[in-house]
């Protein structure tokens, strides 16, 4: 046999490597973000300029820096093996990410580096790469191109010029421009809300995009009372180990509207339960569950954290722009009985904002009967809805309401609810776990309370604390009463 130099032919492969892994701009930035901590960093700059519809952005952190060799070498395409063994907090792999970030964006990579009082710049532009061609900057290109700040202090500055990737068609207005930055803004602060909150390396990392610091968005909201910390676990995998830690969100009526909207970020609560899945304590997957638990209503308060080591990226099959994992098999067994008491945990939330019969001092919507060695169950003819009913329309309307109720009271089914609350109590569901629904409702029912206190505002709000299922979520029923005025401050 012998053997021949095969290269790839550099046009082709860079261009290819813009369509390595799943990045979006949030994705791109972070992987960016990514070699600032591991430099050492403790602030990082985004600029995300417009630039009248030819958009560039800047990445400069205050790290390390890189000598002109240290940079030319980071340049290179897949400049790491992703086989070397890693130190514990490095957040790379395969030496691709700058490179494939980037061009995943833009079409024209500068980097420029501060250390040692010597400044270097490099250029990859995918129109003219032919025979490998780099751009060497010269002390007067990098004068031109650098912010001041990188020019007096050591460390990074990266500029991603023709950003051709930022919208499907090529075109972008500087509407469409501002929603991706605010998109941007809150993924980056949860994917590294560890590091800005200061859990990490004993020190908080400032990252500021346009000038404004971004604010850590933790998913569990440890801050909240009602926020449930469940038992860790430590699970051994390949010779490592990951720690498991559950978390139970405050049920919706803990929460003031702001709260709910936030935790529930753009896709809402039901779409975000499930695993987040942490490398390094940089968020790499949030609200999937593996396939182990479909997504549902009685689960949608459970997170769960799951921190892995670098060590495992090949188990986990980490992927090149760090946004998605797949389980391991020999882990499977394990969270899904975790996933199982979890779900039953999260149930009873639910469960314990239901209907009550044992509250002193609140109108219930049912009423328990026992006589006789017999029980009975019926619904609350004073509960203030149930008599508006009552009251409304002709004698023969109000004859026809009131069958009614008595129907659905003999109709309920009795034995089915037996068996269910013996082998399945905490699968059943009867209160309402969407917030914008219990507002719809309350609002569509204030004309008939209000009519049952004769338009006594004052009247209204005190029936409303004390009256089944309002007054077991007030802040939300406090946050209509505000909206339509009805009720002023804090109670």
């Amino acid at each position: 046999m012998k053997f021949e130099a095969n290269p790839p032919d550099a046009p082709s492969l860079m261009m290819s490597a813009r369509s390595f892994g799943n990045y979006d701009l949030p994705g791109a930035m972070a992987d960016l973000i990514d070699n600032s901590i591991q430099a050492g960093a403790r602030e990082v700059a985004l600029t995300c300029d417009f630039a009248g519809g030819f958009p560039s952005i800047r990445i400069r952190d205050d790290g390390h820096g890189m000598s002109s060799a240290e940079l030319r070498q980071a340049m290179r395409p897949a400049s790491a093996n992703p086989l070397t063994e890693r130190s514990p907090d490095d957040l790379g792999r395969f030496g691709w990410g700058m490179k494939s970030a980037s061009f995943s964006q833009c079409t024209r990579l500068t980097v420029l580096s501060h250390k040692a009082a010597e400044v270097s710049g490099c250029v990859w532009d995918l129109d003219d790469v032919d025979g490998w061609r780099m751009g060497i900057l010269e002390p007067d290109d990098i004068a031109d191109i650098a912010s001041p700040e990188l020019l007096l202090n050591e460390g990074v500055e990266i500029v991603w010029s023709n950003c051709d990737r930022l919208s499907e068609n090529g075109t972008l207005t500087v509407s469409e421009f501002n929603a991706l930055v605010v998109h941007a803004r809150n993924r980056l602060a949860l994917i590294f809300h560890r590091y800005l909150a200061g859990e990490v390396r004993g020190r908080r990392l400032v990252i500021r995009l346009n000038g404004q610091k971004i604010d850590p968005w933790d998913p569990f909201y440890r801050d909240h009372e009602a926020t449930q910390e469940l038992e860790p676990e430590s699970l051994r995998i390949a010779g490592r180990t990951i720690d498991i830690q559950p978390f139970i969100l405050p049920h919706y009526s803990k929460l003031m509207p702001n709260q709910y909207d936030r935790l529930g970020g753009e896709e809402g609560f039901l779409r975000n339960q499930g695993f987040y899945v942490y490398r390094n304590h940089r968020l790499i997957i949030s609200g999937t569950w593996f396939r182990l638990l479909r997504h549902g209503e009685l689960s949608q308060l459970v997170r769960v954290r799951v921190d892995i080591p670098n060590a495992l990226d090949h188990v986990w099959k980490i992927t090149i722009d760090k946004s998605d994992a797949q389980l391991p098999v020999a882990l499977r067994s394990r969270l899904h009985q975790i996933v199982d008491g979890l779900r039953r945990r999260s149930s009873r939330v639910y469960r314990a904002r239901g209907g009550r019969l044992d509250r002193s001092g609140t109108t219930s919507v049912w009423s328990r009967h026992a006589r006789a060695g017999e029980i009975h169950y019926s619904i609350n003819r004073e509960h203030p809805v149930i008599e508006a009913l009552l009251r409304v329309g002709t004698d023969e309307q109000k004859r026809a309401a009131s069958a009614a109720i008595k129907v659905i009271e003999q109709a309920f089914p009795v034995s089915a609810f037996g068996r269910d609350s013996v082998s399945q109590l905490d699968s059943i569901h009867q209160t309402l776990s969407d917030p914008q629904a219990f507002r719809a409702d309350l609002i569509s029912t204030l004309p008939l309370l209000l009519d049952q206190v004769d338009g006594d505002i004052e009247a209204l709000v005190a029936l409303l604390r004390v009256t089944e299922p309002w007054c077991e979520a007030w802040k939300t029923t406090e946050t209509v009463l505000q909206e339509k005025g009805w009720l002023r401050g804090e109670s």
